[in-house]
């Protein structure tokens, strides 16, 4: 079998993930390093995911937790928006 080697780095940001709740002022945090991303909610929740380049400046994440449930979204040169099934949304930005 051939193996190659997964890059770590490239256009995805690389840092630490915050996001706020609309609605509800809940959060997200967690951390990134190149394309794969952890975060943690308020009730002790991992949120594991990727972040895809799309192209100039543009990035579409997808998380997924435990239980099943997932969050999408996507970020451009202003920031980051996630939404969830019940359509929850979550505004957000990598320090």
């Amino acid at each position: 079998m051939i193996y190659r080697k997964r890059r770590s780095y490239g256009s995805t940001p690389s840092g630490f993930y915050r996001f706020e709740n609309t609605r509800s002022r809940s959060g997200l945090s967690g951390y990134g390093d190149g394309d794969f991303v952890r975060l943690r909610d308020e009730y002790g929740n991992v949120w594991n995911g990727m972040a895809n380049p799309q192209g100039d400046n543009i990035v579409r994440y997808s998380f997924r937790d435990a239980k099943g449930k997932s969050i999408t979204g996507i970020s451009d040169s202003f920031g980051i928006v996630l939404r969830d099934e019940k359509g929850n949304t979550w505004r957000g930005f990598v320090e």
